[in-house]
């Protein structure tokens, strides 16, 4: 995703967007919102009635969202998985940043060989690595600079019997900054970053779509995307210059800037019921 992709397109840009609105205003209570309160609120960043309802539908084959009805109306709650989903978002935008100053020289390797007709299997093993902060170093074995427990980020994908996980460092010859340059678009993460800036970092950044819950909304949308591509790489390694520090500062002054105004436009908009 980028942020010139427009917020009305189809998947993945709305579901981005919903998923944004529900892990700030909906994760961790136990409510569930009705399909009007969800077409309001991202309709103040565009996004038609149309695409809503045909993402919120999608949502819920995808077992993300389920449907409750209250009468005539028909709201929407997080499933577990979703909440999960969401937890490990706000995880790593908040505690795990993205700049990695404490890294310990140790790297978490995966090995693994599947069935070349796969290849859905092999999509979805890859897009886990990724998100998990791994690189691939050469066919068949990835890469991440980090302890990751690969378990949990495989779960549910039931390719455990073809992986094999190993811990360790690098040794001479090899060099780490070898290592990251050959499992890491290095110059594409620096990019991200600067979009991001080039996008938020003004005295008075104005989103498309004017509101602190608009903002809220994309700024989120836009940060999250960011972090889930970053690899999350160790700092003493990269260029003086790295603009990852720099785009997580902008990122929460505005998030913080925004929090309350935003809480309470969406209060406004928003019609709620209990879950049992």
């Amino acid at each position: 995703m980028t942020s010139a992709e427009t917020p009305d397109a189809p998947e993945p840009r709305t579901q981005s967007v919903m998923l944004s609105f529900f892990g700030i205003h909906l994760l961790g209570r136990p409510l569930a919102v009705s399909s009007g309160s969800v077409i309001a609120v991202l309709g103040q960043v565009g996004v038609s009635e149309e695409a809503v309802r045909s993402t919120l539908n999608r949502m819920v084959r995808r077992g993300l969202l389920e449907r409750h009805r209250h009468g005539r109306k028909t709201y929407f709650g997080l499933t577990p998985h979703a909440a999960t989903v969401l937890e490990d978002g706000r995880d790593r935008i908040w505690h795990t940043g993205a700049v990695n100053r404490d890294w310990d020289g140790q790297w978490t390797m995966v090995g693994f060989s599947l069935p070349e007709a796969w290849r859905s299997e092999r999509h979805d093993l890859r897009s886990r690595l990724v998100w998990a902060g791994f690189g691939p170093l050469q066919n068949g074995l990835w890469v991440a600079p980090a302890p990751v427990d690969v378990r949990e980020a495989v779960s549910g994908l039931g390719l455990e019997p073809y992986l094999r996980v190993f811990r360790a460092t690098v040794a001479s010859p090899t060099e780490v900054r070898e290592v990251l340059e050959q499992a890491f678009d290095i110059p594409a993460v620096g990019a991200r970053h600067q979009a991001f800036l080039k996008r938020w970092d003004r005295t008075d950044p104005v989103p498309e779509f004017p509101g602190e819950l608009a903002g809220q909304l994309l700024l989120h949308t836009d940060w999250l995307s960011l972090v889930r591509q970053d690899p999350h790489l160790p700092a003493e390694h990269l260029p003086a210059d790295w603009p990852a520090a720099r785009a997580e500062s902008v990122f929460r002054g505005l998030s913080r800037r925004w929090e309350r105004p935003a809480a309470l436009a969406a209060a406004e908009l928003l019609d709620t019921v209990p879950l049992d």
